[in-house]
Formats: C-alpha cells, structure tokens, sequence
C-alpha cells in the first residue's frame, strides 16, 4: 500500500471531514463517528482525548481502512486494533485508558456534575500508537458528555445532619424518588444520581460513610441515618412518597437489603442491587487494614483481592439477608430478578464509562484516624464489562420505570 509522502499530499488535498453526533449528550447517549473525504483504502486512526479534572490525560484509539468512498463509519465498520477491535460504536469511550507516562492506579470518575466531560475526536493519517497530541491531526471535533440534562436541579441537603445531593428531573413533578448509595469509598458520589434525574427520577445522592456526623462522633452512621435519608426523598413535595426506590453499589448494596428486609423501616417499592453481598455490614465488616488474617490477598502486582473478606459467610440469620430466600417464602420470587455477568468486574457503572480493573482504593471507616489506600483489583475483561454496563444500566432503568412509573415503555432522555 502506498503510503509514501506523495499519499500523505493527497490526504491532505482532500480535506478529509470529521463528525460526531450528536456532539453535545448524556453520558449514556450513543453518537455516532463518521470520517469522509479520505482516499480510498488508506489507513486511518482514529483517537479519543480526555482531561479530566484532577488533570491527567485518558486516550483510547483504534485502526481502520477508508472504504472505496473514502470513508469510515464507526458505527459499522469494524475496527482492525488499538485500544479496541471489532465493530464498537462506543468503543473510543469505554476503552480510554491512562495516557502513557501517567502514574498507576488512576480512575476516571465525574466529580463536578454540573460541567459537561470533553472529549477530542481525531483521525489521523496511518496506525499511531502514540504521540497523537505531538501532531497535528487531518481532522478533529469537541464533543461534550453530560451527566446532567438540561433543567435537572441539584440541591445539596444537609437536614437533619444528613450529607446528601437531591437531584430533580426538569418540569413540576411529582416524581419517583430514588436513594442513590454508593461504595465503600467514602464521599458524596453524585453522578449516578444526576443521570438517573435526567431520566426522570427524583434521586438522593448519599454519602454514609463519611458525613459530617461520623467525622464529628468518630462512629459509623446507625440505621435512623438512612431512614432520615429516605424520609427527607419521600416528603419532599416534587416527589411521591409512595413511589421509591433504592439503587446501591457495593456496600451500599448490602445496606439497600438490609433497609428493604427491616419490618420498621420505610418501605421501598424496589431496589437495584449492584454486586452486592448479603451480609449485613458491621464497622469492621469492611475493614480493609485487617491483612494480617488472610482475608485479603494479593497478586503478582500487588493489587489486593478482596473476594474472601466476608468468608466464612455467616449462618446467623440475623448477620445476612437472604432476599432470594425472603421472596420465595412470601410467594414474591416471580418479582425477583438477578442478572449475570460472567466477563464483568466488581465496578459496573453507566455505560461507556471506561473499564477499570485496578485502581487505588481509598477506605474510609469511622474510628479511623485516616483513610487506609491500597490497590484494588477490580477485575472484569475490558469488552464483557464494558458490554454489561450498557446491558445492566438499561435493565436498571427498565426496571426503575416499570416499578416507579408503573410503565413498560420508558421515554430516553436527550440533551
């Protein structure tokens, strides 16, 4: 193939184009990338930037040949390598990776909200590896990722001592409400709350770990933390009390089955565990400084493998909840659903997010005079997990609509 200086004149005669659409959506919104004007049959990159706002660089890139038109669609032609292969129309975004250089360990989450992610889409002439930001590409676009649709209110709570987000989708409401809990982190995680107001709930963003309450008592939050939680969702006017949920991830997971199984608590109508175990948590459940008992091991890497800290899981009925086993026995288990991802890791977020199979995990505890950080192994095959997100978020919005809205035929949210 010629790819001789005279082939790059001519790519540049061209003018080749660049476009995505949509250029400005919601984070779970597919776009589409299409490359014209090229000559035919050349090889093309192309290549996916993000800064993100602690400052460091993510990128992901992927190879392709123009077709007899000159052209690539990425929604439908098939990429021959980079940082994905195949045909994947989102793969510029969940396969983003580290730039090279940068340290280990890094997670790309959202922390402000209220500003869009930008991306940089490029082709570039040949298959490049690198040094994309070190020349100047045939062609480039600005595209922006939302977690917040346009009219979506936030509005920080912190009654009753509570640290949270209230997230209301646009337009009077009522609407259904949902209590967002995230892992074993720490903090105030509030992009999966913003997203789930874009498409039309009500959501609570609750950090319960490490409120201003367990910094200021040095103790874990109890069990009226979380009922004040879902009283302040249930009573606010623009929501409908009797139309709640409970969305957790990780640890707060088991906390979402520990509230749902309590007699004296107030009632959800549903929840949404995401790998979650059934044990009911306790301060030292989580425990991570705890290595020296062999729950925790480590691998070649040294990234720690949290799999065996619940064992030997408890018989006490009173230590678990066994919700499968719950419904069964009420005659409910047609309104369980559980869903199975063989090729996932541990951190299933909203699509496109990008795969993180290690990264530093910092654990905060209450009663501990500083947060415990170590490498985590996460785990999961980068295209089986990335595909599982995209797969569990639509599940998990199906599911909250069928439930909350009483509807079958949820309406997609857009920018």
């Amino acid at each position: 193939m010629d790819v001789g200086p005279g082939h790059h004149m001519e790519v540049k005669r061209r003018a080749v184009k660049l476009s995505v659409h949509p250029s400005r959506g919601l984070v779970d919104e597919k776009f589409v990338i299409v490359v014209q004007s090229a000559p035919p049959g050349i090889q093309l990159t192309v290549h996916a930037f993000h800064r993100c706002e602690d400052g460091h660089g993510w990128e992901a890139f992927a190879h392709y040949v123009s077709d007899a038109s000159g052209s690539v669609n990425v929604l439908q032609d098939a990429s021959m390598g980079g940082t994905y292969s195949g045909v994947e129309q989102m793969g510029l975004l969940w396969s983003l990776r580290p730039v090279p250089g940068s340290k280990p360990g890094l997670r790309l989450r959202k922390m402000n909200v209220q500003t869009p992610m930008e991306f940089t889409i490029s082709v570039h002439r040949g298959y490049r590896t690198e040094g994309f930001l070190d020349q100047v590409a045939l062609a480039s676009q600005v595209v922006e990722r939302w977690y917040m649709a346009p009219g979506v209110r936030r509005i920080p709570v912190t009654k009753d001592g509570l640290s949270a987000t209230l997230f209301l989708p646009s337009g009077p409401g009522p609407f259904p409400g949902v209590l967002d809990l995230w892992g074993g982190g720490g903090s105030l995680v509030e992009f999966r709350s913003a997203l789930l107001s874009s498409h039309g709930f009500a959501s609570l963003a609750l950090d319960y770990l490490s409120p201003r309450i367990s910094q200021e008592t040095g103790k874990m939050v109890d069990d009226s933390y979380f009922e004040k939680a879902l009283r302040v969702l249930q009573r606010h006017p623009q929501v409908v009390s009797s139309r709640t949920a409970l969305v957790g991830l990780c640890l707060g997971s088991s906390f979402c089955l520990k509230m749902a199984a309590d007699p004296s608590s107030m009632k959800p109508r549903c929840l949404v565990c995401v790998s979650a175990t059934h044990v009911i948590p306790s301060p030292t459940t989580f425990d991570y400084r705890n290595q020296a008992s062999g729950k925790c091991r480590r691998n070649e890497d040294n990234e720690v493998i949290s799999r065996d800290v619940l064992l030997p899981l408890p018989t006490d009925p009173a230590l678990k909840v066994d919700m499968k086993e719950m419904m069964e026995r009420a005659g409910n288990s047609h309104l369980l659903t559980v869903v199975s991802y063989p090729h996932a890791g541990h951190l299933i977020e909203p699509p496109y997010s990008p795969h993180t199979r290690a990264s530093f995990f910092r654990s905060i505890m209450a009663g501990q005079k500083s947060a415990f950080t170590f490498k985590a192994l996460w785990g999961g095959q980068m295209a089986g997990h990335s595909h599982a997100q995209e797969d569990a978020w639509k599940k998990t919005l199906d599911f909250l609509w069928e439930h909350l809205y009483c509807s079958v035929t949820p309406p997609r949210a857009h920018l």
